[in-house]
């Protein structure tokens, strides 16, 4: 699998900015796997290492797709760390 760099996942602009400027350079193998179908809205179970970057797997895609004007529930994260 080719490793795509953060700008060819998909990120919104203001998001790829917070990455960047956080020292983010390249995706590990998990977030380059599960950020685009997750930013499809697509469910997503990954396993990977501690370490590895799964936390940033599934919340950059969470925040990317919440809209502020919505109420209640809108993201659901089971057990994303031991």
């Amino acid at each position: 699998m080719d490793k795509k760099p953060f700008p060819e996942l998909g990120l919104a602009p203001e998001i790829l900015k917070a990455v960047e400027a956080l020292g983010f350079e390249q995706p590990s193998p998990i977030q380059a796997q599960a950020i685009p179908p997750a930013l499809e809205g697509k469910d997503v179970v990954g396993q990977s290492q501690t370490g590895s970057g799964k936390t940033m797997a599934f919340a950059i895609p969470a925040v990317q797709r919440l809209d502020p004007t919505e109420r209640g529930v809108r993201v659901l994260i089971m057990c994303p760390t031991r």
